[in-house]
């Protein structure tokens, strides 16, 4: 049976980092950046010393209105698989929207994006964590996710969402305690009564992160150091029940290993600190650990999965859990409701049609930017000879094209046409940085670059798309 602990998330950049510091138990990767025939030679070492590794997708978008991609789950489940990963886990967020349900294009988020919390999307998203949940191979994980907007109209709070999420489909929680500080900052929500609804029995294991605060508004970066407002959520968590895995997340502005090193051990120290002052019971306080618990979890972590469905059943070698009760299939017309609200909400933030009624449009706008500024950087980590032919003109020039096309496909395919629409505008104007990247996308496209009639076809394509 497969522990957790105290781990760190697995990045190429801190790849060396990760395997040179003590005490890290298990690390997570970003499923789409990892191919199962091809492991990089770090995690196939980690693995060698009995390192744990889960995947972590950020892919699925199982709060979509759409049913989950059946080749998205497969590709999930044979990294879970090459990878001998205990469980898999995803996100509670919908990253496209559009389609046949609206007859509009479909449009990619390139990000995480909150669903409603409403009955029609709760049902929606309890099927197709059913359909996730019968095609993987391993028990499944969600996470609940920051966010800058709210949307009007919600029937629920964040912790009885989780709850009903639970209850229905059996699935486990990854609980960021970043992401409830997140939330706190901008929605006003409260952690602690998140926490108090959630069902803590069902967790997993928890993120934590930093950020940073930008006129009221706070930016889950994963780019700064941990916050000691998040580290507080965390002990209160932790104050509750004894995470079975603690693991630290970055992702940009990578530190030397030693402040990694420092993270971690302020997480343990977190959670010692929490077990040295956990009492049972206490009203709105949820489950706690007993005195210990949490530092007994830190030192031998605890195991996952009893009663976690595999491909239908219980983890091997665990005793099932209380049967879960099947769940409903959505309410006649809910995955088309669901379907054109998030469609218009997405064309707001990628496409510049109207906001959305009932939606803040200042904190919409924060939203699109922030949106256009994770494309232009994951394009700059895909295609990094982009910034290398344009230099500092890369961003500004890329922000521009966001603004009017959308994203359609993948982040290689955005790279492609963010390339194509330069080349068409006659850009870069240095004529040896334009020779330079026509050779780049022709290297990559096998095409020429295009002529009349066919700019004209995009244009209009274009133009149907921010309608």
């Amino acid at each position: 049976m497969t522990e957790l602990g105290i781990g760190i998330g697995w990045r190429p950049e801190i790849a060396e980092a990760v395997e040179g510091l003590s005490g890290v138990d298990w690390v997570e990767v970003v499923a789409e950046n990892i191919c199962a025939g091809h492991l990089p030679d770090s995690l196939t070492r980690l693995r060698e010393r009995g390192v744990t590794v889960v995947p972590h997708g950020v892919s699925l978008g199982l709060g979509g209105a759409d049913r989950p991609d059946p080749a998205r789950l497969a590709a999930l489940g044979e990294k879970a698989v090459a990878l001998g990963a205990p469980l898999v886990t995803e996100h509670i967020a919908f990253v496209r929207a559009g389609g046949p349900l609206t007859a509009t294009p479909q449009l990619e988020a390139g990000h995480l994006l909150p669903v409603p919390r409403t009955w029609d999307a709760l049902d929606v998203l309890c099927e197709n964590v059913r359909i996730a949940q019968d095609a993987l191979p391993v028990p499944l994980a969600l996470e609940n996710i920051a966010a800058l907007i709210s949307w009007p109209g919600e029937e629920m709070s964040e912790g009885r969402f989780l709850a009903e999420l639970v209850e229905r489909t059996g699935v486990r929680l990854l609980v960021d305690v970043a992401n409830l500080h997140t939330n706190h900052v901008n929605r006003g929500e409260d952690p602690a009564r998140a926490l108090s609804e959630l069902p803590v029995e069902a967790i997993a294991y928890v993120h934590v992160a930093g950020g940073v605060e930008r006129d009221g508004v706070w930016h889950d970066t994963h780019a700064h150091p941990v916050p000691r407002a998040v580290l507080d959520v965390l002990a209160d968590l932790a104050s509750r029940v004894a995470p079975p895995g603690v693991l630290l997340e970055r992702d940009d502005d990578f530190p030397p290993g030693e402040e990694l090193g420092d993270e971690l051990r302020a997480i343990r120290a977190t959670l010692t600190g929490a077990s040295r002052v956990a009492r049972p019971g206490g009203a709105g306080h949820g489950v706690r650990a007993p005195r210990g618990a949490v530092a007994a979890a830190t030192a031998q972590p605890l195991l996952i999965g009893a009663g976690a469905r595999v491909s239908g059943g219980p983890m091997p070698g665990v005793a099932p859990a209380a049967p879960v009760a099947t769940a409903p299939a959505p309410r006649a017309g809910a995955r088309q409701r669901v379907a054109v609200a998030q469609a218009a909400l997405l064309s707001a933030l990628v496409a510049g049609t109207p906001v959305p009624e009932g939606f803040d449009s200042r904190r919409l706008g924060v939203q699109g930017r922030a949106l256009a500024a994770k494309r232009a950087g994951v394009v700059a980590k895909v295609a990094p000879e982009l910034p290398g032919i344009l230099g500092k003109g890369f961003r500004p020039a890329f922000l521009a094209y966001a603004r009017s096309r959308p994203m359609t496909g993948g982040y290689r395919r955005d790279a492609l046409d963010f390339a194509e629409h330069l080349l068409v505008a006659g850009r870069p104007e240095d004529p040896v940085a334009r020779r330079q990247l026509t050779e780049w996308w022709q290297d990559r496209s096998g095409n020429r670059p295009p002529g009349r009639a066919t700019r004209l076809v995009r244009a209009a394509r274009h133009a149907l798309v921010r309608r």
